[in-house]
């Protein structure tokens, strides 16, 4: 039995293209002692697949030759620890592959849903990316301005659906009018402004007329430096990602830093979702009551098929998707 994956054909020294991967074929993974034959039923699309190829950052660098890596929703298959039973549906750093073995403590158990991919939406990776940033670190307030960027991608979307729940008022960013629209009407921002359009700056200003309390970034580049000019006194900027920055040989400001920072007080934090492991139950009680509640649109973008996951990664990072992307690779547990 043969085990599909796509691993690195070259690394890419500029934008990311077809040509940087390539479908490969091995003997399919056996579980050793203590280990966990997984069937890879879903896998992460993120815009930090590509900033992996450009160096060690919080986890090392993907070199030539690896198979990409993921965060993935997955089935057990054999098991040989008492930890874990064939058909417990588990999360795990996989790889793009259609079969993973691994140790059994390394993955998580997760718990039953009526909707499996919710475990990697609003219930995973991306709702608990946008409640930790945003609760843990902008500390919103009812009343508050609250600026998210890249506002209708997998994370932005639930930032400000949270922020809204909270009582804050909500500006979004994002590429397009199409995209700015669908952001209001459908998520309930109460406004969204589009970063390609001309005028931009101005819009922005005119957007947030009493300032912003929390900006909550995704993008890195020139709409962070925009950003932070019409920050209030000790706002709350949420350094999440850097979509910009990542497919390019030639990343861009901000320009405004150290000074603005300084001037105005911010305070300015990085963090990655695992610093906040210890809030996990927290988050999940309170997005399933904001779901439950309707005042959290689920949004998912559901590719299928393995051999689909590089274009799936090449749009994203092209902006081309709404709400929390992922590959479906085989079919979900009955």
């Amino acid at each position: 039995m043969t085990n599909r994956q796509i691993v690195i054909a070259e690394l890419p020294t500029d934008a990311l293209g077809p040509e940087h991967f390539t479908m490969t074929e091995t003997a399919t993974p056996e579980p050793g002692a203590g280990e966990v034959q997984l069937r890879v039923v879903l896998m992460s699309i993120d815009a930090a697949n590509r900033s992996w190829m450009k160096g060690a950052t919080y986890r090392a660098a993907v070199q030539k030759g690896d198979a990409m890596p993921t965060y993935a929703i997955c089935e057990v298959m054999q098991s040989n620890s008492p930890k874990l039973a064939p058909g417990d549906i588990v999360a795990a750093e996989a790889t793009w592959s259609e079969v993973i073995t691994m140790p059994a403590h390394k993955v998580m158990k997760m718990p039953k849903v009526e909707t499996l991919s919710h475990l990697m939406s609003v219930y995973g990776i991306a709702g608990k990316t946008a409640y930790h940033g945003l609760m843990s670190i902008g500390q919103p307030v009812a009343g508050e301005t609250v600026l998210v960027s890249a506002a209708a991608g997998s994370v932005g979307g639930y930032v400000g659906q949270i922020a809204k729940a909270l009582g804050c008022r909500v500006v979004g960013i994002a590429g397009g009018a199409e995209k700015c629209a669908w952001v209001t009407d459908h998520l309930g921002f109460d406004a969204c402004l589009d970063y390609r359009a001309p005028g931009f700056f101005k819009a922005l200003r005119s957007a947030c007329p009493d300032g912003v309390d929390v900006y909550f970034d995704n993008v890195g580049g020139t709409v962070l430096e925009m950003a932070l000019n019409v920050m209030n006194e000790r706002g709350r900027v949420i350094c999440c990602g850097a979509i910009s920055q990542y497919d390019t040989e030639n990343p861009t400001g901000p320009r405004n830093l150290p000074g603005v920072v300084v001037v105005k007080r911010l305070k300015m934090e990085g963090f990655i979702v695992m610093d906040f492991a210890q809030n996990d139950a927290k988050c999940l009680r309170a997005m399933q009551h904001w779901v439950g509640t309707g005042q959290i649109k689920v949004t998912e973008d559901i590719v299928d098929g393995l051999e689909n996951a590089p274009q799936a990664l090449i749009g994203l990072l092209a902006g081309d998707n709404k709400g929390k992307r992922m590959v479906r690779v085989s079919s979900d547990p009955s």
